[in-house]
């Protein structure tokens, strides 16, 4: 029994050489890790600071809705139609707002059935927002052509469109710089300024 249990004891020997076994292999992958490290340093992932807008959300953060308005026929006269647009404007300024929609009004309606009686070629020269209301300064061409239902059509576009970020809002009608006071040859005569309320109440569509 002595002898059969003296024949199960692991000699000093082996455990010396067993752990100095292992004493190198660890101190190899330790060795080795840090040659690793220093040949492949860490690469630093930029991180976007707090505030800090990628480009997709800085283009987004850009383009602000706006509504533009066509002319729809109803079989007995013309009713004025809005269509929300998009357009580019820093810092949500009302000016490089309705700059960006009268753009897309001038270019004219490119789906549906929705028209417009502003004659083609006509230029916005300028847009802004005052203490008195908002002028709308417009090129020669935006008097010409058609008769007094294309006139007051065109009117409507104008001051419906320049009253969509202020329903309320005064809107003086330009052209070349200068009040319009009588469109067309048929000699449409404006009040301004104008608003949504008086032109609903004195031009008829």
């Amino acid at each position: 029994m002595k002898e059969q249990q003296g024949s199960n004891r692991i000699s000093p020997g082996v455990i010396a050489a067993v752990s100095a076994a292992v004493i190198a292999v660890t101190a190899g992958v330790a060795f080795f890790g840090s040659k690793s490290d220093k040949n492949n340093p860490p690469v630093a992932i930029p991180v976007p600071e707090a505030g800090q807008l990628q480009p997709s959300e800085n283009r987004l953060a850009n383009e602000q809705n706006a509504e533009i308005f066509w002319l729809q026929d109803t079989g007995t006269g013309l009713k004025l139609v809005p269509q929300t647009v998009q357009v580019k404007a820093v810092g949500k300024s009302p000016n490089q707002v309705l700059e960006g929609a009268f753009q897309q009004l001038l270019a004219g309606p490119t789906e549906g059935t929705d028209s417009t009686t502003i004659p083609k070629g006509t230029k916005l020269l300028g847009v802004k927002e005052a203490s008195d209301g908002i002028h709308v300064n417009l090129s020669e061409e935006f008097t010409s052509g058609g008769g007094s239902s294309s006139m007051m059509g065109r009117v409507g576009q104008v001051v419906y469109t320049a009253t969509a970020l202020d329903k309320n809002a005064k809107v003086y009608i330009e052209v070349d710089g200068k009040p319009l006071e009588v469109l067309g040859g048929e000699g449409l005569e404006l009040e301004q300024p104008l608003t949504r309320e008086t032109f609903d109440k004195n031009y008829s569509l």
